[in-house]
């Protein structure tokens, strides 16, 4: 147990080093009690230069404490005895007997009785006068526990064992560590001094003190209580989660070994835990985990992509993943064209225009809006209907049937008043709206209708469509669930999204979203984006899809064919969390 010295401990502990230092010849006692007095007096000083303020509290700076050593009193040999003795190495007995009586000092406090048995003692004592000061135990043990394997012939080790116990911690810190014992010139055996002797991980030119711990705003779980914390690509999203009002943090504290450089000390124990209030997302560890993976799989050689899934029935996010994750969160803060994955919402303005799903609409091989345009899949398909241009996902029939159908205005109107894109959305943090501007010309229109041109999007307002036609209703997506939300100012009519979802279902299972759905039952629909760059790359691939009540929306940035990567990504999501 530590007990706290004043005035009487100068006296006190300069009467031991004089009586360490007196050899029995009485002419020589008051050249030596002088000479004690200076020791302790340079003692005093290294205590004093040792303590550094960091964060508010004291640490041990090794730096000086390694380098301010002294071989002590008594280190020269006065008989040929001695000095014969002082060429012999320690036996494992007295190397136990001077680590015992070494820790006991040091446990009960007595840094002067220890330091005496080092081969350092000015140094021994500075360093553990520091370290007491650090860390103000309110108890200290250090008990021997045998030897230890790094002793060799010359220098046997010895283990032991520290427990220490402070005011406020739940538990105590303990740690084993090993001290080796060496020969010193009167042939007394010591404990060699060095910075491990004081704990295994500390070396010369670090320090050992007590540090805060950062204060976290909030706490951030999933929907289960579930940490977030080692996902990826949430580093970047849990920091901006806001707390409740009124809620408070409280920063706590940890014994941490620093070297003074701009890397993170190194952490041996929390002595209080920083809290913070818990605030529950929407997210869903488990699918983000999923999502997590396949969004790496298919940004293999560092292709960016996303993933975003979402309940319908909620609007809430259950997952949002992006690569690379040290990137800007492409997820919901991307925009870029979706390819025909708009193709959901032009279909929507068609229907409501008048077309119906049997409609023909012809696949023509080239169309021009004058601009010419063409198919993934050559050649006519005189017959096919609306829906079959949908699950095909024909170009040419939109753009034929767009520019005869809807007027300029149309499809960013149904995009933003029963879709929600072009809203002002805010999700809990920064997010990027979706952009469907008016078109000027027929080209752009054209261009628009299949998702190119200026249409920009990410997987968030994707993911956000295809949730829409499986509920039929839009529900602005959100990481709170008691987030204040914007409301469409139209609503998607019954007729439309049940024909949507019959488009959709079939493009899952006789069309163009086939492959990647292959295997999934229950409730599904999907519908693939293909997108050209005009760099000359592979193009983007995109998908939107939905599983009973989770829809998602993924793309993988020169992925190829909405099928391929985006699809892939999207169905083991689908297939982790949707249920028919």
């Amino acid at each position: 147990m530590f007990e706290d010295r004043e005035d009487g401990e100068l006296a006190e502990l300069t009467a031991h080093t004089e009586y360490i230092g007196y050899d029995g010849d009485e002419e020589e006692a008051p050249r030596r009690r002088s000479a004690s007095r200076r020791v302790w007096q340079l003692a005093l000083g290294g205590v004093v230069a040792g303590l550094v303020t960091v964060g508010g509290y004291g640490a041990y700076n090794l730096v000086n404490a390694v380098s301010d050593g002294s071989r002590g009193d008594g280190d020269h040999p006065e008989s040929t005895a001695v000095a014969a003795m002082a060429q012999q190495p320690p036996t494992a007995e007295e190397a136990d007997a001077v680590a015992r009586q070494f820790l006991a000092a040091w446990g009960r406090g007595d840094v002067t009785a220890a330091a005496a048995l080092t081969n350092r003692q000015e140094t021994a004592r500075s360093a553990l006068s520091a370290f007491r000061e650090a860390l103000k135990p309110r108890s200290f043990a250090a008990t021997g526990t045998g030897p230890a394997p790094s002793g060799t012939p010359s220098e046997p080790a010895v283990g032991f064992r520290v427990k220490a116990e402070f005011e406020g911690a739940a538990g105590a810190w303990e740690y084993d560590g090993a001290l080796s014992v060496v020969r010193a010139a009167d042939g007394r055996a010591v404990v060699r001094w060095a910075p491990n002797v004081i704990h295994p991980h500390l070396d010369t030119g670090e320090t050992i003190g007590v540090r805060l711990l950062p204060t976290p705003v909030v706490k951030p779980t999933d929907r289960n209580g579930k940490p977030l914390d080692a996902f990826p690509s949430l580093k970047s999203v849990l920091p901006q989660i806001a707390p409740p009002a009124g809620a408070d943090s409280v920063g706590g504290q940890a014994v941490v070994i620093s070297d003074g450089t701009a890397k993170a000390p190194e952490q041996l124990f929390v002595l209080t835990p920083s809290s913070a209030p818990e605030v529950r997302l929407t997210l869903d560890a488990g699918l983000q985990q999923v999502a997590e993976e396949a969004v790496k799989q298919q940004s293999a050689g560092g292709k960016p992509a996303s993933l975003v899934a979402i309940q319908p029935s909620t609007g809430h996010i259950l997952a949002m993943a992006f690569s690379p994750s040290g990137e800007y969160n492409r997820a919901v803060a991307g925009g870029q064209p979706p390819g025909s994955t708009m193709k959901v919402v032009t279909a929507a303005a068609l229907l409501e225009a008048g077309v119906r799903p049997d409609t023909v609409v012809p696949c023509k091989d080239t169309t021009n809006s004058p601009r010419p345009w063409r198919n993934d899949e050559r050649g006519d398909f005189p017959d096919y209907t609306l829906t079959d241009d949908f699950t095909h996902s024909c170009n040419t029939g939109f753009i034929d049937k767009g520019l005869e159908k809807l007027q300029l205005g149309t499809v960013p109107a149904v995009a933003r008043e029963q879709f929600g894109l072009g809203l002002e959305w805010h999700i809990g943090i920064e997010s990027r709206d979706a952009t469907v501007p008016v078109p000027k010309t027929k080209d752009e229109a054209a261009a628009e209708f299949i998702g190119q041109g200026t249409v920009q999007v990410n997987s968030l307002a994707m993911a956000s469509v295809a949730a829409t036609v499986q509920s039929g209703t839009f529900r602005q997506p959100v990481l709170l669930p008691g987030a204040k939300r914007v409301t469409a100012p139209g609503k998607l009519p019954e007729g439309v999204a049940r024909d949507l979802r019959t488009m959709m279902s079939r493009t899952a299972t006789q069309g163009t979203a086939r492959a990647p759905m292959s295997g999934l039952t229950g409730q599904i629909g999907a519908k693939t984006g293909t997108v050209e760059t005009g760099t000359g790359k592979d193009t983007n691939s995109w998908f939107i899809a939905y599983r009973g009540d989770l829809a998602v929306a993924a793309e993988v940035e020169g992925g190829g064919h909405g099928n391929s990567a985006a699809g892939v990504a999207a169905a083991q999501v689908l297939k982790a969390g949707g249920k028919g």
